[in-house]
């Protein structure tokens, strides 16, 4: 019911294989359509699997592992941070011998820009060509982008327009209503993550707007676990479990009832994906 369109399992579970079990044992009971652990390094996505497999075996009942094996998918990326941008090996080819034959490779990404970093000057222009080879790779092979944007909007859309290449999800979005219009108009989804719950009184009415001006056929809902556990849990390591809360709180800001919502997520999750 409560599809997440992002999250890291490895990372959330520490690689405890038991404690992976447990998480993807409930998300089944939840009877979640869709689950994506998304990928931040250019060599992490064969790790991650077999994390997930071991995990998968760990639950008992048959049937709950047939649900848990049939939501997740994986996608494979490199996320703009200072050590992958600036380290000495081609990720380009490291990242394409990840991707290759692998199955239930449902996207590119997390890749993007972020310039919430004082420093990240010293190295924008390499993270643009880190982003751009992402790009060029989802486009050859046809799948989604996971974008990160942060503090980077006009340097972000720079980058989708040169690389000629529309498809994918804007991740925890962050920017205003202006700025999704611009993602909007290129094509990309739109996904909110915990921090949405976050948001204080005076900032409600342009939230509540947001929320009214992207279309339901454009919308997705993200745990982005470990990360940005949603109110009342805030502070706490975040779990895909949790998402149930970010899904209420956004249903209600919409007027919409909660099973609508997962509704509309879960057929865009199957446009988008092709699953």
């Amino acid at each position: 019911m409560y599809s997440d369109t992002h999250f890291h399992f490895f990372t959330l579970t520490e690689g405890n294989a038991e404690t992976g079990s447990e998480i993807l044992s409930e998300m089944a009971k939840s009877r979640a359509s869709f689950a994506l652990d998304v990928g931040r390094r250019a060599d992490d996505l064969a790790e991650r699997i077999e994390h997930f497999e071991e995990s998968l075996n760990l639950i008992e009942d048959s049937v709950l592992r047939g649900r848990a094996k049939k939501m997740t998918y994986f996608s494979a990326g490199i996320a703009p941070d200072e050590d992958s941008i600036q380290n000495g090996y081609d990720l380009e080819e490291v990242l394409e011998e990840q991707i290759e034959d692998t199955e239930r490779l449902a996207a590119i990404g997390e890749c993007g820009l972020d310039h919430i970093a004082e420093n990240f000057w010293e190295y924008q222009e390499e993270e643009r060509d880190l982003f751009l080879m992402q790009i060029k790779i989802a486009k050859k092979l046809q799948l989604p982008l996971i974008i990160h944007s942060k503090e980077a909007f006009e340097d972000t859309l720079s980058c989708l327009d040169e690389g000629n290449y529309h498809k994918g999800i804007i991740h925890n979005f962050s920017y205003g209503e202006k700025e999704a219009k611009a993602f909007l108009d290129r094509g990309y989804y739109i996904s909110l993550a915990g921090d949405i719950t976050y948001t204080k009184k005076n900032n409600l009415y342009e939230l509540e707007n947001l929320l009214r001006y992207i279309p339901d056929n454009r919308l997705l809902v993200e745990s982005n676990a470990p990360h940005y556990a949603p109110v009342p849990f805030k502070g706490d390591v975040n779990t895909p479990l949790l998402i149930r809360y970010t899904y209420d709180f956004i249903a209600a800001k919409k007027g919409i009832t909660v099973e609508k919502l997962c509704k509309n997520v879960d057929e865009n999750c199957k446009l988008l994906f092709k699953i």
